[in-house]
């Protein structure tokens, strides 16, 4: 009996350690999102450390795990290491705080700031419950010598199991239900009860509860000091940290804005839905009308918007037309439900559909014959459009549901010096589009930094090359010279991007690793 309990607890706790492990790494991208965003470079600081801390931890566990090692001792050394895990797991949260503003603020480029701040907090817990297993396996393989090698095939199969585990609930459930800094409280308690419960049969275990109780203690008043314990985010879904905030110093009227993870994608007016404050929605909206002015009479547009944030434009659009047929792809609909609380959408507008589907695959439900005055894509990830939204395989979707004059907008964020990414997608578009142009305001002209363009594809080019806002804020546009444009194309020699390559995250880098 005693055999067959031990073996249980081995198996127990090899299996919890590698699913908090792994929690970790996936709640650690949320946890830094506000501060970096999120991007192929920060996933692949975030698995590089962690999977550094583990091997570290791996090795040291294995030193750690010599042939004169008991059951005493082995268990005595597991549960230090759980502690340490809790212990440091627990201290990402307020160094996440004390590090982050000294380290993306001294100057160093993006990708080692980036680097050091994921190692900063996540290389040790990865480090100390790494140490975990090689002890475990060492004790389980010790418990039953006879059957050396389905012992340990077993104990490498639950830590697998229990990766497994934590990817599929930090990802499905933790984080969009108690939020990341939630989840990494609830691995630290984790940790230290295990390790308490290897340290229950030690005679040391009173001096480990002392050490952990201290440490727990010193922990959270650090935190309290640093507000390690309050979320940046007001909601955490699935997709996004979100935040809102209150915008009305900025206009002078009751306003509001929403960022996803560490960009600001809407900012509404409560009274004068039409008041559009994002340029690049302004600039679509003036754009548009422009095309429209030539239509007859009463004319109402049909559109269909590729990601919702804030509804700015579908907003003032229910609002201005009254026979509008405006169809949302909003893939969160946690998105939606702060827009509806905090930024005066209401879903049931006349003339407003929501879908919370991706916009791809809602697109192509959509019948081909009931043609689309606009659509607009504004759907992003960090400030990159996702690579599927991108390609010309998309794009020829997009130009079979347009009708005669209608117009693709994309908005599209890209270094000013060098927008590679923006040469590749237009490149792309003129596949499928007679006219392909860029817009840009005239404030952000000659910026190296980020700029945001507007990208128009249509069978018709717009009537002109200076566009000065209409409604609302003052603002004007500029249409980059369309011989300059194909130069500048022609030379950077970008790819078109297709479904099998669209390199998005490296057209971009120059982009992705510049301060806003």
């Amino acid at each position: 009996m005693e055999f067959m309990i031990r073996q249980f607890a081995y198996a127990t706790a090899i299996f919890i350690s590698s699913a908090c492990g792994l929690i970790i790494e996936i709640v650690a991208g949320r946890l830094i999102a506000p501060y970096v965003g999120m991007s192929l470079y920060t996933w692949t600081a975030i698995i590089a450390v962690v999977l550094t801390g583990l091997s570290l931890g791996h090795w040291i566990g294995g030193r750690l795990a010599g042939p004169d090692v008991g059951t005493v001792v082995g268990g005595r050394r597991v549960a230090i290491a759980l502690g340490l895990a809790a212990i440091s797991s627990m201290a990402s949260l307020m160094l996440l705080r004390a590090v982050s503003a000294q380290l993306l603020g001294s100057g160093l480029p993006a990708i080692p700031s980036i680097i050091l701040l994921t190692s900063a907090l996540f290389l040790l817990p990865s480090l100390f419950v790494g140490i975990v297993s090689p002890i475990l396996t060492k004790l389980a393989v010790d418990a039953d010598p006879l059957r050396h090698g389905p012992v340990i095939g077993r104990m490498y199969a639950l830590g697998t199991l229990g990766s497994i585990a934590g990817t599929l609930c930090a990802g499905y459930v933790f984080i969009s239900w108690i939020g990341s800094t939630g989840t990494v409280i609830a691995v630290a308690v984790v940790y230290a009860v295990l390790g308490l419960a290897f340290a229950i049969s030690d005679s040391l275990r009173a001096l480990f509860l002392a050490l952990l109780v201290i440490a727990g203690a010193s922990l959270g008043w650090w935190g309290q000091q640093v507000q390690a314990f309050i979320s940046p985010c007001n909601t955490e879904s699935n997709y996004f940290c979100i935040r809102v905030a209150d915008y009305s110093d900025q206009t002078g009227r009751p306003s509001a804005l929403m960022a996803l993870d560490h960009l600001v994608h809407s900012i509404n007016d409560r009274d004068d839905p039409s008041m559009l404050y994002s340029p690049y929605i302004h600039a679509v909206d003036e754009l548009l009308k422009l095309r429209f002015a030539e239509k007859k009479e009463g004319f109402s547009p049909r559109a269909f918007f590729i990601g919702g944030g804030g509804y700015s434009l579908p907003r003032a659009w229910a609002h201005e037309f009254e026979a509008a047929d405006l169809i949302v792809a909003e893939i969160d609909p946690q998105v939606t439900r702060v827009a509806q609380e905090n930024l005066w959408l209401n879903p049931a507008t006349p003339g407003l559909t929501v879908n919370h589907r991706d916009a791809r695959a809602l697109l192509q439900s959509l019948p081909e014959n009931e043609p689309f005055d606009l659509i607009f894509g504004d759907a992003f990830h960090d400030i990159s459009i996702p690579p599927h939204l991108v390609t010309q395989e998309f794009h020829s979707q997009i130009a079979r549901r347009l009708a005669p004059g209608g117009a693709y907008a994309i908005n599209v964020v890209d270094a000013g010096s060098s927008p590679l990414f923006l040469f590749s997608l237009i490149k792309t578009l003129n596949k499928d589009f007679s006219s392909v142009e860029a817009w840009v305001e005239r404030e952000e002209i000659g910026n190296p930094g980020r700029v945001t363009f507007i990208v128009i594809a249509s069978d018709t080019p717009s009537a002109v090359t200076t566009l000065t806002a209409r409604h609302g804020v003052r603002r004007t546009w500029r249409r980059w010279p369309m011989e300059d444009l194909e130069d500048r194309i022609s030379r950077a020699g970008v790819p078109i991007l297709s479904d099998d390559f669209a390199p998005v995250d490296r057209l971009m880098s120059r982009a992705l690793l510049q301060a806003e």
